[in-house]
Order: C-alpha cells, then sequence, then structure tokens
C-alpha cells in the first residue's frame, strides 16, 4: 500500500486516510472478498499512530463502507455492491465539500459545553432568562387576541411591525425613517449573512474591527471574501488607518460595532464617527453598522447609533431585539436604501419565505407598550451590577494579573492577562474547573486576551466564575 499524509493541508491525517481507503475501495484497489489490514498492521505500514488509524476506520464504518466484527477482522460492507445494489452517501465528503464554512473549532467547544455540562457560563451572549420581560411577554399572549395573518407576511415583514420599528428608532435612537426603509430578519446574524451574500462577491474586501465579533463567523470566508483588520484604541478604531487599508486593498464595506463594542466594550468616539463617515462619502464605501448594545448606556446618556448621523445614505444600519428583550423571539431589523432592502428582502423570501408573523406580532404589541421602557430602565440597572461585579471580582482574585477597560454599557468586558499564559491549556483548566469564557483569539486577537459576558449569570455566579478562573490560571502555569 503507497501512501502518505499531506502534513501540509489543514485536514486531520485521520480524515486524509480514510478518503484514500474509500477511493480504493471504488477503484477496486481494496477487494471485496478479502479483509482490510488491522488497525494495528496498517499504522505500522503506513508508520502511523494506531489512534489514527482507528479514527480513520470509525469514519469509514459511520459511513457504512466497512464492518468491523471481533474475530473476522474489518472487511468491506457488503451492502455497497451486493444483492440491494446500494451504497451509502459518503456524508463526509459532501459536508467538506460545501461551500459554507463551519465554526471554528474552538467556537464550536464552547458552545457544545456550554449545552452538555453544567458551567459558570461567562462566554455567552445571551441574556439570562430573568433578564427576559416574561410577565410582559406572557400578557400579550394571554389577554390579547391575535388578529393578524398566519400566511406569509409582507416580503419585507409586517408593515405594523416596521412603523412600530420606525417610530422605536426615532424615539429611543434618535434616528428617522421609514416603513419602506426597513427589513425584518431572523435576528442580526440573517441580516448580516443577507448582505454578505447579496452584496459582495468573491474576492471583494472588507474591513472589520480588530479585535471583533465578526472575527468569530466564517460568514466571510464562506462567501469568498477577504477580511482586512483594523485595530481600535479606547476611542475606537482610527480613520486613517481605514484610508490606508483602502488604498492598499480596494475596501468594498466595513463592518462597524460602534457601540460597546462587541468584545471590548468601547464606543466609537464623535469625532472619529464624523470621520469615517465622511471617508465613506469620499471613497464611496458603505458602511454596515450592528448596533445590539446601544440601548444599555450605564451613564443615562442616549448613545445615538452611526446612522443617524447618515445624511448621504452610506450606512446600512442592523439591531434587534435579541440582546435587549429576548434572543428566542428571532427579530431583527436591516436599515437602508430603499433598492437594497428590496435585495435583501428578495433573497430572503428565497430562503424562509418571509419572517413569522406570530413572533412579530408579540415584538410589535411589546415595543408599543408602556412596559418596554421600564423593562429596559430594568436591563441596564441590572447588567450594571452585573458588570460591577465582575469588576470587583477581578480585583478581588486577580489584582496585578489583569488589566482592562471598564464597559460603559453592553454585555462584555475584554480582558489582558499581562503574564505569559497558554491559551489552550488555560481554557481546559477553566472547563474543568467548571466555568467558561471566550478565548481571545476568536474574537481576532492575540492569545493573551479574554472575553467575560456578564448577561448570562446572576452576580454570585459571575464571582465564583471569576474565582474558578482564577485557579484555571494558576493551574496551568504549574
Amino acid at each position: 500500500m503507497e501512501w502518505k499524509p499531506d502534513r501540509q493541508i489543514k485536514k486531520a491525517i485521520y480524515k486524509q486516510l480514510a478518503e484514500f481507503i474509500e477511493n480504493g475501495i471504488a477503484d477496486g484497489s481494496f477487494l471485496l472478498d478479502k479483509p482490510l489490514p488491522s488497525e494495528r498492521t496498517l499504522a505500522k505500514l503506513l508508520e502511523l499512530n494506531r489512534s489514527t488509524v482507528v479514527a480513520a476506520y470509525d469514519e469509514l464504518e459511520s459511513n457504512g463502507l466497512i464492518e468491523r466484527k471481533r474475530g473476522s477482522g474489518t472487511t468491506i460492507s457488503k451492502d455497497i455492491w451486493g444483492i440491494t445494489k446500494k451504497r451509502v452517501p459518503s456524508w463526509n465528503r459532501y459536508i467538506e465539500a460545501g461551500s459554507f464554512l463551519p465554526n471554528v473549532p474552538v467556537m464550536q467547544r464552547i458552545r457544545k459545553e456550554m449545552v452538555d455540562h453544567h458551567l459558570i457560563n461567562l462566554a455567552s451572549g445571551e441574556l439570562s432568562e430573568d433578564l427576559f420581560p416574561l410577565k410582559s411577554l406572557r400578557e400579550i399572549t394571554s389577554d390579547r387576541s391575535y388578529i393578524g395573518s398566519l400566511g406569509y407576511d409582507h416580503p419585507q415583514g409586517s408593515e405594523v411591525l416596521r412603523k412600530t420599528i420606525a417610530h422605536h428608532m426615532e424615539e429611543f435612537r434618535g434616528l428617522h425613517t421609514n416603513p419602506s426603509s426597513i427589513l425584518i430578519t431572523s435576528g442580526a446574524q440573517q441580516a448580516l449573512h443577507l448582505i454578505i451574500q447579496c452584496l459582495l462577491k468573491p474576492g471583494d474586501a472588507v474591513a472589520i474591527e480588530d479585535p471583533s465579533y465578526h472575527y468569530s463567523l466564517p460568514l466571510f470566508e464562506s462567501a469568498g471574501v477577504k477580511s482586512y483588520f483594523l485595530t481600535a484604541d479606547e476611542n475606537g478604531i482610527k480613520p486613517d488607518d481605514l484610508i490606508s487599508l483602502h488604498r492598499k486593498h480596494r475596501i468594498r464595506m466595513i463592518f462597524l460595532n460602534p457601540a460597546f463594542q462587541n468584545p471590548t466594550g468601547i464606543s466609537l468616539s464623535q469625532k472619529r464617527r464624523k470621520e469615517i463617515l465622511e471617508i465613506s462619502s469620499l471613497y464611496g464605501i458603505p458602511v454596515v453598522e450592528d448596533d445590539p448594545y446601544s440601548l444599555t448606556s450605564f451613564s443615562g446618556k442616549p448613545v445615538f447609533p452611526l446612522k443617524s448621523m447618515d445624511e448621504n445614505g452610506n450606512v446600512l444600519y442592523i439591531s434587534s431585539l435579541s440582546k435587549i428583550v429576548a434572543s428566542g423571539l428571532r427579530i431583527g431589523w436591516i436599515i437602508g436604501p430603499k433598492p437594497v432592502i428590496e435585495r435583501l428582502s428578495d433573497a430572503k423570501q428565497q430562503v424562509d419565505f418571509g419572517h413569522s408573523s406570530y413572533s412579530q406580532w408579540i415584538a410589535n404589541d411589546f415595543l408599543e407598550s408602556p412596559s418596554f421602557a421600564s423593562h429596559l430602565n430594568h436591563l441596564i440597572k441590572q447588567l450594571e451590577s452585573r458588570r460591577n461585579q465582575i469588576i470587583e471580582s477581578l480585583d478581588t482574585y486577580l489584582k496585578g494579573e489583569v488589566e482592562f477597560i471598564i464597559p460603559n454599557g453592553g454585555i462584555h468586558l475584554w480582558c489582558k492577562i499581562k503574564n505569559e499564559v497558554n491559551e489552550n491549556r488555560l481554557l481546559e483548566e477553566s472547563l474543568k474547573n467548571g466555568v467558561i469564557y471566550a478565548p481571545g483569539s476568536t474574537m481576532g486577537s492575540n492569545s493573551h486576551y479574554v472575553r467575560f459576558t456578564y448577561a448570562k449569570e446572576k452576580e454570585t455566579n459571575i464571582d465564583e466564575g471569576i474565582r474558578r478562573f482564577a485557579e484555571a490560571i494558576k493551574s496551568s502555569r504549574e
């Protein structure tokens, strides 16, 4: 058997071996009436660890290509070309060939751990259930009759909800718009996906913040779009860097999270906002503003979106109810020029025939009710209390070990670990200790950073989580 693994590519060696054997079965190199080499024999022949061969055989067996029986060895499955003349598809090949890429492995691991184990969760960007306005939402569904249609709604979403959102944007965010310029989406994530898929093409260059939540999304790579980074300081990205990046790479779109940015918690200064809009107008580069957190300011002063300063229609604005009401409603929206909104709504229709009329009804009634303002005030107080707790806990357990900028809103704290630390080992030790967070590298930055989110856990759990994290740092250095 002549085969050598290609160690220059990202594909795991066991997957390469499984693919080689599968091809050999298909072209007759491996005969149906002869057993395949044993795991030990094949490992010795190919100079591989036996565990690699075991994993390759596991893969082939799960796809129905081989059978393993104690005492009989490993044989090619008779169901491939037997009496039934049926063959199991090579699903792994289809999975790998798909153009929509999976999440990065670390993010997959974090999400799996959050689901499968009871951990103190300082990683999730979701509100805890006690921050949802459950009483108000229950009153809407129990006390009021649903009078909307259960058929497909308007391509851009419920006109009633779009009118309510237009009013909400003016009252709470200082942004004047009209219903025809709004598209209802299944949260901000779908909005981003529609923009990338419909308005960009493979090879286009985009600018994103570093660090940034957008870095953790494979949406850009799936679409064949090239991402270039804009580093930030305490006032956000530097406009001069954007000009340099555009001259070098011909930037086609800028993706920003200007208010209480994920993960740093910082906000783009007013001066830089004006400069970025001037650059956008000068070079004709659209800006995509992702705004989940502007309503969560702890100072009592409103933080208006970049879009509210946009006089030329250069900004596509995205927001949702996920971070201020409830993620399960799946209500988001895009505000932009009418031709763009029509293009994006056409694409959304092709994907899901429009948004759920029932969840739009609930969202509309809640946004219209006096309960929304009182809920928002309660949410801000609770988030500020949790932010204060995480700062206190970091000072108690890791004073002198970490540094951070205190966020004035939002749900994230970006923390730099001063001394050398192995990111992978730190994550493993933290999981052993029962606490989860987002490693810095998942946001595009280096391994000396971590992102803590304080919206998912109450104060007592936040304190215990930071204590466990501090122990994990010690264990990871031993």
